[in-house]
């Protein structure tokens, strides 16, 4: 989606030129930020760098910033942060670390609308867990395989070259979990080729592109849920990352536009198959108080381009005035096998569209009701999940109507979110083992969330 350059009003001016591109051909260009303190030896260890038990440093009793920690670490180290706020990019090289705040929303990790990322995780089995991340120009915590120079740097393509996967293998194992990242430039929570992970009881607001970001994956084997993602250009964007992928149990309300999952040639491993999205509540997407660089899709809950095989099944989206949910090919990717079913529809202009283009016709997708308006009319009789046709399908041609998007807030202005809940025993809690893949989810298990699914999280209280 085409985007402008980002406003930065009533805030200090940036160290570097940015200037905001079309997400799917961004480079991210990391920002230079203070060098960090030279190598000390590690917690525990003697001369001889004998072996020894995994260790907890805490900043700043034990190291001055998170820096100087995280390089004395050792693999299944833990660096525990005291309350704070910490004016440095966060970059996390060894594996298996945990990187944590002892309060999550007394622990923030501060981009001042200066630098680009706010903790970039370029190793595996790494978890970062209970802080803030917030006014960053590029993202908030970005997880990924691809590194530069020793580098975390995600982006799809220069618009010449993809990644190459084979060149750049897929960071293998992750979790993000108790974050709040608030007032990112482009993703709150980007995981970007990288695979076997989770995000979870994490919260994204402010953010221009999506609050939580899930990209070039194949096969994924990562779990979404559980999270909150408002006053977000999109909540949540998917593109190219295939199953096994599951998207459940999250609160989308209040962005621009809900979730969307696609193909895209611009990115790796086209096309987009195989994600289960099941049990969120994806509702009201029309929020003014969001950032106004990403305005193409306004007013939409769920929207799929090109993608193949999803389940789209026990859902609970309302109140859109474009669509609740749009079916659509992405250039000459049709929609493929995808199914939709068992969703509770309501308060939308149209329940459903399909439109599949007449030179990429979609084929064996399907839905079943309850449903009310959709395009074409008749939606849930012609392409009923009980008599799926095997014919390439063509929509009806038609433009929705789009409502005039609002003209939003600089990323850098969105308020920022109420507190937000705790990880249990933050401060005193052994560091926990990344499970190298989490537990398959049960589709049947899923049950419709209700209106009110983590309200209590969120700034609207609804």
């Amino acid at each position: 989606m085409l985007v402008s350059a980002p406003a930065l009003s009533r805030h200090p001016p940036i160290e570097a030129p940015f200037v905001r591109i079309p997400r799917l051909t961004i480079l991210l260009t990391l920002l230079a930020v203070a060098a960090a303190p030279g190598c000390a030896a590690r917690s525990g260890q003697g001369s001889d760098s004998a072996p020894r038990a995994p260790g907890v440093i805490r900043v700043p009793a034990d190291a001055p910033t998170i820096a100087a920690a995280l390089e004395r670490s050792a693999p299944h180290d833990m660096v525990l942060l005291s309350p704070g706020t910490y004016r440095e990019t966060v970059r996390v090289r060894t594996a298996h670390v945990t990187l944590r705040g002892v309060d999550r929303n007394r622990v923030v990790i501060d981009g001042e609308g200066r630098r680009g990322n706010g903790v970039v995780v370029t190793a595996p089995g790494v978890s970062v867990e209970n802080l803030t991340v917030r006014s960053h120009l590029q993202n908030g915590v970005l997880v990924t395989g691809l590194k530069n120079e020793g580098e975390g740097i995600g982006r799809g393509s220069d618009g010449y070259h993809r990644l190459d996967p084979a060149a750049n293998p897929p960071l293998d194992g992750f979790r993000v979990r108790y974050v709040t990242a608030a007032d990112n430039g482009l993703y709150g929570i980007y995981a970007f080729n990288a695979r076997r992970g989770t995000i979870e009881h994490s919260y994204a607001s402010g953010s221009a592109d999506s609050g939580i970001y899930v990209g070039q994956c194949k096969p994924c084997g990562i779990l979404v849920r559980g999270n909150t993602a408002e006053r977000n250009a999109v909540g949540y964007e998917n593109t190219n990352a295939s199953g096994p992928l599951w998207i459940v149990g999250n609160r989308f309300t209040g962005n621009r536009v809900g979730m969307t999952v696609g193909s895209d040639y611009l990115e790796a491993l086209t096309p987009q198959t195989g994600a289960t999205i099941a049990g969120n509540l994806v509702a009201g997407n029309t929020a003014a108080d969001t950032p106004e660089q990403a305005d193409g899709g306004y007013g939409i809950g769920i929207g799929i381009a090109g993608g193949r095989d999803n389940a789209v099944l026990h859902n609970r989206i309302t109140g859109h005035p474009r669509a609740g949910l749009i079916l659509s090919s992405a250039e000459d990717l049709p929609p493929v096998g995808n199914r939709v079913t068992g969703n509770a529809f309501d308060d939308n202009a149209l329940d459903a569209a399909y439109l599949a283009s007449p030179h990429a016709p979609g084929i064996r997708n399907c839905f079943t009701g309850p449903l009310g308006p959709t395009l074409p009319a008749g939606l849930l009789s012609s392409m009923a999940c009980a008599a799926v046709t095997p014919a390439p399908v063509p929509g009806p041609g038609t433009r929705l109507d789009l409502p005039e998007a609002p003209v939003g807030l600089p990323f850098l202005d969105v308020p920022l979110p109420p507190d937000q809940p705790q990880l249990p025993r933050a401060a005193t809690a052994p560091a926990a083992a990344t499970s190298p893949t989490p537990t398959p989810v049960d589709p049947a298990s899923v049950r419709l969330p209700e209106p009110t699914l983590l309200n209590a999280h969120s700034r609207d209280r609804r």
